[in-house]
């Protein structure tokens, strides 16, 4: 009797309130522990995910992937066990996961991967979304800033679209984050008003600092509200000063919307 080890991608969505961000930590609950668990119980042997990037403490996300590794025991006459094989499979084990996960986290796909496919690494962009609304609201309490002043978006898209000409972005990254660059391409940077009043800015790059987004977006409002004038935006990014950034706002408007792996990283099941 042989084993083969084999890799799979999970893709989940959560809400981040309960949560201590994705990865797991000591004397504190993330989502990465429950997820490990939850497979570890499933497949019936120890789990370890390594996942697309991290969120912090209260941040959401509607698409994350994570990989992990699964030992497939061959029988001595060929036949392999209950493993994650085919599509049939594939529904059982997605149904025991989301049975075993808590109401804010959902497991949404399960697919077979080639062995050297990398959550994090392959990933070749990642897209943020923050939330904003204005007016007292207690069904967004949890997943959007309430702010009382009204926003120029015409300003604070102009400033975003000055971001794009920068690759570095120490201004806004947290203290003492150890990372081998703070360059980072940004494809995509812009506001948009949805047809309830809301807010929300949309950001692609390949990589993102800690904090980027929440110091960006900090940053953006106080272009909005008219305290700093659209050319701020370069004095910040060219001092590569965190201090001259705006502040770090919450956490509770922030998703991670959308993680993009090239072809190689096909759906085999």
């Amino acid at each position: 009797m042989g084993t083969n080890i084999v890799r799979y991608f999970i893709e989940i969505a959560f809400k981040g309130t309960n949560y201590h961000g994705w990865q797991v930590q000591n004397n504190a609950i993330t989502v990465q522990e429950v997820l490990d668990r939850g497979l570890s119980t499933v497949l019936r042997q120890p789990i370890a995910t390594v996942g697309c990037g991290r969120t912090d403490a209260g941040v959401h996300a509607k698409q994350l992937y994570a990989h992990f590794d699964v030992e497939q025991v061959e029988m001595e006459h060929g036949n392999e066990d209950s493993t994650l094989k085919n599509g049939l499979q594939i529904t059982r084990y997605l149904r025991g996961i989301n049975a075993l996960m808590p109401q804010d986290i959902a497991a949404l796909s399960l697919f077979l991967v080639d062995k050297d496919a990398h959550a994090r690494f392959h990933a070749v962009s990642r897209t943020y979304e923050y939330h904003i609304h204005y007016g007292k609201n207690p069904f967004l309490t949890d997943f959007s800033w309430q702010i009382r002043d009204e926003l120029n978006l015409d300003n604070m898209n102009k400033a975003a679209l000055i971001m794009l000409s920068y690759q570095d972005f120490s201004c806004f990254s947290k203290s003492n984050t150890q990372v081998f660059t703070n360059n980072c391409d940004i494809s995509y940077a812009k506001w948009r008003r949805t047809d309830d009043g809301h807010l929300i800015f949309e950001i692609t790059a390949n990589r993102f600092l800690r904090n980027m987004v929440r110091a960006i977006v900090g940053t953006l409002v106080e272009i909005g509200k008219g305290h700093q004038e659209i050319s701020y935006i370069r004095k910040v990014l060219e001092s590569k000063n965190r201090s001259l950034a705006g502040v770090s706002v919450p956490a509770c408007g922030l998703y991670l919307g959308k993680v993009v792996y090239p072809e190689l990283i096909s759906r085999r099941n």
